[in-house]
């Protein structure tokens, strides 16, 4: 295997990041984070090339890239790189504090980068028109083709400074993470569920059951927000400000994948739902 490339994704963004980078790459295959974070077990990749790809949360890494970087044994990785996905800002203060996890296991990134995606943060905003979608993930798609050639020659690109973000990384970023388990009791849930199970299914953390026909969540949250945007029924709402806002799914990302990441298969292949 030439190039392993790891993913956590929420609604498809990180994946789509990472099957773009293997069109480019040969020998490339991909893996999901989150059930290797269940077993527990320390990582130790079968490649020469490792690449991470994830969304960036509020301006860091989503808590499940945390420990997965940790658990990480880069001994035998020759060139390490990140792509981080991002709908806001903050994209090199993750990707510095990625590189500062791997560091003290003993292995630098050799190159980042941050690339901005629509965002699904329906708790804060909606997510952008159709058309300006459309421009983002096609400008992004330009982008890794350029930062896949970049990985076949090996090139270091490690990520630069950040000073204003990463200050407010370090004042802010701590609360939210500590935050993240139990602010899934702020999630509800209509009548309009039809116990369909695609929630269940779609978490990456295993964080939901069905009970008596309605999910029920755990307190062991990501945030990732994949059980709102894959509702089919948009039944299920977190606080106040979620209902009426549209959903999000990237366009050429199925319910599949999605359900691929949790059970640690490969992700499904797809057409698009609608040319970019």
């Amino acid at each position: 295997m030439e190039t392993l490339i790891y993913y956590f994704t929420g609604t498809g963004n990180s994946l789509w990041a990472g099957r773009k980078l293997a069109e480019h790459l040969p020998d490339a295959s991909l893996r999901p984070m989150a059930p290797l974070v269940r077993n527990g077990t320390r990582i130790r990749p079968e490649a020469a090339t490792v690449g991470i790809v994830c969304p960036v949360y509020f301006l860091g890494l989503p808590s499940l890239v945390v420990r997965f970087a940790g658990m990480l044994d880069m001994s035998d990785t020759g060139y390490l790189f990140a792509v981080v996905t991002m709908g806001g800002m903050g994209g090199t203060a993750a990707l510095r504090q990625l590189d500062g996890i791997l560091s003290r296991n003993g292995k630098r990134l050799d190159a980042g980068i941050a690339v901005r995606m629509p965002g699904n943060y329906l708790v804060g905003y909606s997510p952008p028109a159709a058309a300006k979608q459309e421009q983002m993930i096609r400008d992004t798609g330009k982008a890794l083709a350029g930062f896949a050639e970049a990985v076949k020659v090996r090139r270091m690109a490690r990520p630069g400074p950040a000073l204003v973000t990463s200050f407010v990384h370090a004042l802010m970023y701590p609360r939210f993470i500590a935050s993240l388990p139990d602010s899934d009791r702020e999630f509800t849930v209509s009548d309009a569920c039809t116990s369909c199970n695609t929630c269940v299914q779609v978490c990456p953390v295993e964080n939901i059951t069905l009970e008596a026909g309605r999910p029920a969540w755990h307190h062991r949250c990501e945030c990732c927000l994949a059980c709102i945007h894959a509702c089919p029924v948009e039944a299920i709402q977190r606080g106040r400000t979620t209902a009426g806002r549209d959903r999000y799914r990237h366009p050429a990302v199925t319910i599949p994948d999605l359900k691929a990441q949790q059970a640690g298969e490969s992700p499904v292949p797809a057409e698009p739902r609608s040319p970019l």
